[in-house]
């Protein structure tokens, strides 16, 4: 991300808010769901969780392409976790992030290192990760839990 990159956020109506990230990137329609919204779009809930998730994909990517290797499918479920806080207010109090490569752990060399180090890698998870506790799994392509 450069160190300019911005987002604008215009009402359209009711719930619905256009997300603008610039002339090179398509707009994106946010909505709440119902009773609130008409769920036209992702909810900002949704759009966390996506980021987050991209951003760990994607520094498992990385950290695969360092060594030369290529997971083959690579996909990651997001799943929030929701609580009330102190004020009965409800919050995500936590994150869960499933990545299934498409690959067998096998053949892939030097996976150990790359899983322990690639969440480093992932600004968004390491920011969020400040206030909302992330759980990462990642499973290999036969279903093996390689990190839990």
């Amino acid at each position: 991300m450069s160190d300019n990159a911005s987002v604008t956020i215009t009402r359209q109506s009711g719930y619905q808010f256009l997300v603008d990230f610039g002339a090179a990137i398509p707009s994106l329609l946010a909505d709440e769901p119902a009773p609130l919204g008409q769920g036209a779009g992702p909810a900002p809930d949704h759009l966390l969780l996506a980021a987050v998730a991209n951003c760990l994909s994607a520094s498992l990517l990385f950290s695969l392409q360092k060594f030369k290797q290529d997971p083959g499918t690579l996909v990651a479920t997001a799943t929030p976790e929701m609580g009330r806080n102190e004020n009965k207010r409800l919050r995500i109090v936590g994150i869960h992030v499933k990545l299934e490569l498409g690959q067998a752990a096998a053949s892939i060399e030097h996976l150990d290192r790359v899983l322990a180090q690639f969440e480093e890698f992932c600004t968004v998870s390491m920011s969020v990760r400040q206030g909302i506790p992330i759980h990462v799994q990642v499973q290999d392509g036969t279903g093996a839990i390689l990190k839990d």
